[in-house]
């Protein structure tokens, strides 16, 4: 995921927000329909209604998070961005030990994202309400994710939601980006975009929904900042200051908690 937002942020200035989004959903959506080939028959009318909402989310999702970025400083929209899965597990836990965890997990993400170092002036409000938009999809995103995998075989769900989610957003890509998303260079950016900003991480997200509970899922991706700046010193020579790296014990401790079972606890099947 990480190593697909920093080809987008190349890709965005060459096409915009909506021709980046729909090259991307575009790519992955066909790359899933080719390998998958999922099947359309037997399938109620709850079903297809999943399925639509789940590719509305998908859109809106991608959308507007690449909208924000246009308007505020990466780490910030990030960090704006997860109070979705963070509210989403606070809401839909049951024991004390999740809530102080999913406390931990946002106290870490602001910490490892350097948002509290962020000067006022560089918080646009539009650029605020846009990952807030993308937070609430992406809250919206993890409970269709786990409906779509219980109500469809395989990675099928994903496959027809990314096919709604390609109709929704194309139009506008194809008006604004025009002939530039056929141009070799954008599509091969597109390409690697999809796969790994899409295709795998959506559908390793998918499989997961299937074993876990969704607050603990979204302690879980309280991860990804804090995986990306580990990734940023290892790759990059990235220094961490003391506080991004409390921020990143926070994370996995937290992580840890949510994942760790009660005592005496059946095994899972």
């Amino acid at each position: 995921m990480q190593f697909g937002g920093a080809l987008a942020a190349t890709l965005i200035p060459l096409v915009g927000v909506a021709g980046s989004v729909a090259l991307r959903l575009a790519i992955a959506g066909a790359l899933m329909l080719v390998l998958l080939r999922p099947g359309v028959r037997g399938h109620s009318r709850r079903d297809w209604g999943t399925v639509i909402a789940f590719g509305c989310s998908l859109a809106l999702m991608n959308s507007a998070f690449y909208a924000s970025l246009a308007r505020l400083p990466i780490g910030v929209a990030v960090t704006i961005e997860f109070v979705g899965p963070l509210v989403l597990s606070a809401v839909l836990s049951r024991r004390a030990r999740d809530l102080v965890a999913v406390a931990a997990a946002a106290v870490g993400v602001v910490l490892v994202s350097g948002v509290a170092g962020t000067h006022v002036d560089r918080l646009d409000p539009v650029g605020v309400a846009l990952a807030l938009i993308a937070g609430g999809a992406w809250a919206a995103y993890i409970l269709l994710s786990a409906r779509a995998g219980a109500r469809f075989p395989r990675l099928d769900g994903l496959a027809l939601a990314m096919l709604v989610a390609t109709v929704i957003v194309a139009p506008v890509g194809i008006a604004t980006a025009g002939r530039e998303l056929l141009a070799p260079d954008v599509l091969l950016k597109g390409a690697g975009i999809a796969v790994l900003s899409s295709v795998l991480p959506y559908s390793l997200e998918l499989l997961a929904l299937r074993r876990l509970k969704a607050s603990v899922f979204g302690v879980l991706l309280s991860l990804e900042p804090a995986v990306a700046a580990f990734a940023g010193l290892l790759v990059l020579g990235q220094s961490l200051s003391p506080m991004q790296l409390a921020g990143m014990a926070a994370v996995v401790a937290a992580s840890a908690s949510v994942t760790r079972k009660e005592p005496g606890a059946p095994p899972e099947p």
